[in-house]
């Protein structure tokens, strides 16, 4: 597999924020969003390939039973290996995508966060345990909203304001959850923290 980088951190938003773990970015991503952290992971090209016994071995060197598979898109890559591998080692797994590529793997905890601009593919909905919408503009709100129709009644709703825009985002953000109490904020408490 192509590996942008392994690190051990605190999650740092979501349901799990605040929670230690593995991450594990693999690289590739067709998205190219703009406002990405991570733009570094959209190529294969220049990244260390690592075979899945490998990764293993890394993330077994942490105190933490949670790894979090992470890119780019981690679902350009086949998972099934990796996941049965991680699995035998007691790690609970968590993936975070934008449902642009089809699923693999087995997941304690699947993060979608859909991208307007590249949206899921519909079989994606129904496995995700929390949807995550960034906010950038006013018109993602409907945006998040579509999507919420989309996936489970037990799925987590939140929304997640743009980094970027977030002293002029938050507000309106703020203002919509008040008023529709399904949803919640998720804030890039990483960035604040200024940690990995």
């Amino acid at each position: 597999m192509s590996v942008v980088e392994l690190f051990y951190s605190l999650q740092g938003e979501g349901r799990f924020t605040g929670v230690p773990a593995v991450f594990i970015r693999l690289a590739g991503c067709t998205n190219a969003c703009r406002w990405c952290d991570s733009k570094a992971s959209w190529t294969l090209d220049g990244h260390p390939q690592r075979t899945v016994d490998a990764i293993v071995a890394q993330a077994l060197l942490f105190p933490s039973r949670m790894a979090v598979i992470t890119g780019g898109e981690p679902l350009l890559h086949p998972l099934d290996a990796l996941c049965d591998a991680l699995k035998r080692h007691q790690f609970r797994l968590h993936l975070e995508t934008s449902g642009t590529a089809s699923l693999s793997g087995v997941w304690d905890w699947v993060c979608l966060s859909p991208k307007r601009h590249r949206p899921p593919r519909p079989a994606i909905y129904p496995a995700a345990d929390e949807l995550k919408v960034v906010i950038e503009t006013a018109a993602d709100f409907a945006w998040a909203e579509e999507n919420a129709a989309q996936v489970s009644p037990a799925c987590l709703l939140l929304m997640q304001p743009e980094w970027s825009r977030r002293k002029t985002i938050l507000p309106p953000v703020i203002d919509y959850i008040q008023q529709r109490p399904q949803w919640q904020l998720s804030l890039q408490t990483h960035k604040w923290l200024h940690i990995e």
